[in-house]
């Protein structure tokens, strides 16, 4: 007699039944929410930003934690390490590639786990607008400078935060199948 089509054998002894066939599709509630934390990343990132160039003095460290944290306003061509600096072309179309996958990723996904939205909504938010400055002015201005590692911005702090919550997302457990479909 043939086995069931919902159960898989793991051993002649023991069964398991098949994993429940869902779509993981982004619902427009999920669409919602990465847009907003998106917006939220830019404006927040933007306005740190502002108000980083009109009360810092380039090159020049404002110390607010001695020996720890200080801000230091500074112009970056490269990316995460010094990597790619001066390299604005190259650096652009890697950002506007892992913004295209992202969103991608998010529409085929997007529901798989309650963190998603707010996760790439963060990474989204922190690449668009790193990208809107490489853009308008050629570099990304970072101002925040915990001692021992490189200056970044608030936009690298939401993409930071974005890929631990995706990580967190994709080793959960995915929502039950009732869920998914329910948004």
């Amino acid at each position: 007699m043939a086995e069931p089509a919902t159960h898989r054998p793991i051993s002649p002894i023991f069964e398991l039944p098949e994993p429940p066939r869902t779509s993981f599709r982004a619902g427009a509630l999920q669409w919602v929410g990465l847009v907003a934390i998106a917006l939220v990343a830019i404006v927040a990132d933007q306005v740190t930003k502002a108000i980083a160039t009109s009360s810092l003095t380039l090159g020049d460290p404002r110390v607010l934690v001695s020996g720890w944290f200080d801000l230091t306003y500074i112009h970056n061509t490269g990316i995460a390490f010094g990597q790619f600096t001066g390299q604005q072309s190259i650096v652009i179309v890697l950002e506007l590639v892992a913004i295209v996958w992202m969103v991608v990723f998010f529409a085929r996904t997007g529901a798989r786990h309650a963190a998603f939205p707010v996760a790439i909504g963060l990474l989204v938010g922190g690449a668009s607008s790193n990208l809107f400055d490489r853009l308008r002015s050629g570099s990304v201005t970072d101002f925040l400078h915990v001692h021992h590692w490189p200056i970044f911005n608030l936009a690298d702090v939401c993409v930071v935060v974005g890929v631990g919550l995706l990580l967190l997302g994709l080793s959960g457990h995915d929502r039950t199948a009732s869920a998914a479909t329910a948004s």
